[in-house]
């Protein structure tokens, strides 16, 4: 099949969405699927505000259109919210083209912690309930994210789950935080106000803190908790060594839908001390992988207790393979939606109309 895949979400950015996409790109054309990926890295961008590591894409809809039309894609993915994906969108509603999309981050809840408007939570909950809802199916990470959204008003959810590469995340014996005292405690992701990386550096516990990432608020960080070790972005097998080298792996976040770093931390052997949270709570399932609490300090002092070959053992459960091939069952022919355009009525629901303005 001829595949679109048009996301706002690339490299040169690292987080979990970049990984499953590229992860799931690379299964589709081993099992021979040709994918033409829609993304920022080959058009002119400017930076996100308040978020420079992101960048937005600077393209009409014309363009965007231009390039989907000389694909003649067989089925469309709509990854993301941001422009590339609003443009596709808007091309497959105009020209009555079936899509399909996923919900990756709660971007609600994100815009909510830099911008504390009343309300403002609810309407962008709205404005996402709008870009979806068009879709054959949305797809998302985990069932608490599907009742969640379900709830919200999405239809046609389906879970998508998330897999890890046990041949690259695995023990290493090499300990890159030779000198720091131990336990070692690892956080890692985007260094941003939604990770609530602060809980973590003001939890009260004996040993090293380290803080594997960069974003926004990593130089306030660095100038508020000298003590502790930030290393920057590190990714691939940099990444699995030090992962590796952790005693214990803490996840802060209280808004992530998934946390697929849990995962690679996991298959390195190192337990997960988290909140009992949506994203958590469907990833660390078992007691012998992670201990989730609402006091931080608890969580991270049973987790270090747990055996880093049973971490092990639980992420071997998690495939790229089987991501794949969810993915792939969930695609639908461009061509199943009827000729003519589609229309929302008030719930955010839509229907094929002969005539009217593009939503």
């Amino acid at each position: 099949m001829r595949i679109l895949l048009a996301t706002d979400a690339w490299h040169p950015q690292v987080n979990g969405v970049v990984r499953t996409l590229t992860r799931t790109v690379a299964g589709l054309r081993d099992n021979g699927h040709e994918v033409l990926c829609l993304t920022p890295d080959r058009v002119r961008t400017m930076p996100m505000p308040t978020y420079p590591e992101i960048r937005l894409a600077l393209v009409t809809p014309g363009e965007v259109s231009r390039r989907i039309a000389a694909f003649e894609p067989d089925c469309i993915h709509i990854a993301t919210e941001g422009p590339l994906g609003w443009m596709a969108r808007r091309h497959c509603l105009k020209h009555g083209l079936a899509f399909t999309s996923s919900f990756h981050s709660r971007f609600p809840e994100m815009l909510v912690n830099r911008l504390p408007v009343p309300g403002l939570e609810r309407l962008a909950y709205v404005l996402l309930r709008r870009f979806h809802n068009p879709a054959e199916v949305t797809l998302v990470p985990t069932p608490t994210v599907t009742r969640r959204l379900a709830g919200l008003g999405f239809s046609r959810l389906r879970t998508w789950a998330r897999g890890v590469d046990t041949n690259q995340f695995r023990p290493h014996r090499a300990n890159v935080f030779d000198g720091l005292e131990r336990p070692i405690m690892l956080c890692a992701g985007r260094v941003a106000i939604e990770k609530n990386i602060e809980a973590f550096l003001e939890t009260d516990v004996p040993g090293s803190k380290v803080v594997v990432g960069d974003g926004p608020q990593l130089g306030d960080l660095k100038q508020r908790y000298p003590r502790v070790v930030f290393t920057g972005y590190r990714t691939g097998d940099d990444l699995a060594r030090t992962l590796s080298s952790a005693d214990v792996f803490v996840f802060p976040s209280r808004t992530d839908t998934f946390g697929l770093v849990m995962l690679e931390a996991l298959a390195c052997g190192v337990p997960v001390a988290a909140y009992p949270v949506e994203g958590p709570i469907d990833v660390i399932t078992s007691a012998s992988a992670g201990v989730l609490d609402d006091d931080l300090a608890t969580a991270i002092g049973e987790a270090l207790m747990l055996d880093r070959q049973n971490c092990v053992a639980f992420a071997r459960r998690f495939s790229w393979d089987r991501v794949t091939e969810q993915f792939e069952a969930s695609l639908v022919p461009a061509s199943r939606a009827k000729p003519g355009r589609r229309r929302a009525d008030p719930a955010g629901n839509y229907s094929t109309t002969k005539t009217g303005p593009v939503a």
